[in-house]
C-alpha cells in the first residue's frame, strides 16, 4: 500500500473533519483541541498556519505552525521565531510517521520563507512529547515558555537539486 501524505488548508468543506480530530484521552491535557487552534488562527491570521494532515483521503491529524512571532513578547522584535505550535495526531493514527511528516512540513514552509530554525514548546513530563521532539533533533534551549519547555532545531542545508531540507540527526528525513 502506498501512502500519500499531504497537507490541506482548513476550509468550510473540511471544517467538521478538522474539529472532529481527537488525540487519545490521556493526551488531552498536553495539546489544545483543534477548535481552540482554529479560533486562535482566526484571531492571529498573520502568524498562524493551520493545516489538516491527510494520508490519502483519510484525515489523520492537524498541525498549526506559528510564523515570525516576537518570541520574547517584549515588542522589540529582536527574537523572531517560527515553528510547530500545535500538533494533534488522531487517536489510533499515532506511531505511523504523521507527526514527523507534520514537523518536516513546517520546516519546509519555514525554509521557503527564508527561516533557518524551528522553535517549539511542549509540556514536560513522562507522558509528554519531549522524546518525540528530541528524536527529531530538537535541542532544549534551557528556556521555558510559561509552563512549557522550549526546543529548537537548526534546519539543514537545502538540497540544491530537489529543494529538500534534511533535518540534522534524523536519518532518512527530508522535507
Amino acid at each position: 500500500m502506498t501512502t500519500t501524505l499531504r497537507l490541506e488548508t482548513v476550509t468550510v468543506a473540511n471544517f467538521d473533519v478538522a474539529i472532529g480530530l481527537k488525540v487519545r484521552p490521556d493526551q488531552e491535557h498536553l495539546v489544545a483541541p483543534v477548535m481552540k487552534s482554529l479560533a486562535e488562527a482566526y484571531v492571529y491570521p498573520d502568524i498562524a498556519w493551520p493545516r489538516l494532515i491527510f494520508d490519502g483521503d483519510r484525515p489523520v491529524g492537524f498541525l498549526m505552525a506559528f510564523l515570525d512571532i516576537d518570541f520574547a513578547g517584549d515588542g522589540k522584535g529582536a527574537d523572531i521565531r517560527s515553528g510547530p505550535w500545535r500538533l494533534n495526531i488522531a487517536a489510533g493514527e499515532q506511531g505511523r510517521g504523521y507527526g514527523r511528516f507534520a514537523v518536516e512540513s513546517v520546516a519546509a514552509e519555514i525554509r521557503r520563507r527564508g527561516g533557518t530554525r524551528l522553535t517549539t514548546t511542549w509540556h514536560p513530563g513522562e507522558d509528554g512529547p519531549e522524546g518525540f521532539y528530541l528524536g527529531l533533533g530538537f535541542r532544549l534551549t534551557g528556556e521555558m515558555s510559561g509552563d512549557q519547555k522550549v526546543g529548537e532545531l537548526e534546519l539543514g542545508k537545502a538540497d540544491p537539486l530537489s529543494g529538500a531540507v534534511h533535518l540534522p540527526g534524523v536519518e532518512g528525513s527530508s522535507v
